[in-house]
């Protein structure tokens, strides 16, 4: 682990914000490259960054704040949750797209890859500082995180709703799913999937769709494996509930495109 990357005094920059920075600038590039391509400019991907990282961080909060309804969360440090902070930048970005007259869906397409990128360079953030982990595992894969955020004790793991023989000392450090990593891994192999689609793809909306559906499916399916205190629909968790939505979304934006390439 390495939570802090720089301090002065009582000023530091930890990884994760160090790691958020690098998946906007990186998802910047990204996106630059993407409008250009695509002839969409270099003024639009410039407002559509701006507007994502605002509306991205905004969303993040407040979706927090719902989520534990605590208004306070609003000006902690922590809790920039990734499904709050899509939805802003969603809104954020569709309204920027909207002023300039362009193409929702090419510039959707643009987004897509570096969607990808920023969201596994900030699950790298995640792992530095020891933040959303999994469940325990006997597994070589298994990683502990003393000073994590919290440690993955058997005390706060059972606080996440995890069952534990009641045998284990609260104080007991336990090896747990690094699914930060997993995420990370993930995200990588969509965004090279996702140039690629775009390199091929003639129909807008298509690499959207692709990027909803893979990141709908991988977020579900890593969701199993998370220590989590949000499971208020049962055995699932709100961003299953969402990326249901995405994987659905996805999944009509590849038919509808598919459908009229055979029109």
């Amino acid at each position: 682990m390495f939570p802090t990357l720089l301090k002065f005094g009582n000023f530091e920059i930890t990884t994760f914000g160090f790691m958020m920075f690098l998946g906007f600038l990186i998802g910047g590039i990204v996106i630059g490259r993407q409008f250009r391509r695509s002839g969409l400019g270099d003024e639009l991907a410039s407002s559509v960054v701006i507007a994502a990282a605002l509306g991205g961080i905004i969303g993040a909060k407040v979706y927090y704040a719902i989520l534990y309804r605590s208004l306070d969360a609003l000006w902690s440090r922590g809790g920039l949750v990734w499904y709050g902070g899509f939805i802003g930048g969603f809104i954020a970005v569709t309204y920027v797209v909207r002023k300039a007259k362009a193409s929702w869906l090419r510039v959707a397409d643009g987004v897509a890859p570096a969607i990808a990128i920023g969201y596994g360079l900030g699950r790298i953030g995640c792992f530095l500082v020891g933040d959303d982990y999994g469940r325990p595992t006997d597994s070589w894969v298994g990683m502990a995180f003393p000073q994590g955020l919290p440690p993955t004790t058997a005390q706060h793991l059972r606080e996440f709703g995890v069952a534990l023989d009641p045998a284990l000392p609260g104080d007991l450090l336990l090896r747990v799913h690094p699914t930060q990593l997993y995420e990370a891994g993930a995200s990588f192999v969509f965004f090279g999937l996702l140039l690629w689609m775009a390199s091929r793809a003639r129909i807008p909306g298509r690499v959207f769709g692709l990027f909803l559906l893979l990141a709908g499916v991988e977020r579900f399916l890593v969701e199993i494996l998370r220590a989590k205190d949000d499971r208020f629909l049962g055995p699932l968790t709100v961003a299953q509930l969402i990326s249901v939505v995405l994987v659905l979304g996805g999944a009509w934006l590849l038919a509808r495109k598919a459908e009229a390439e055979t029109t």
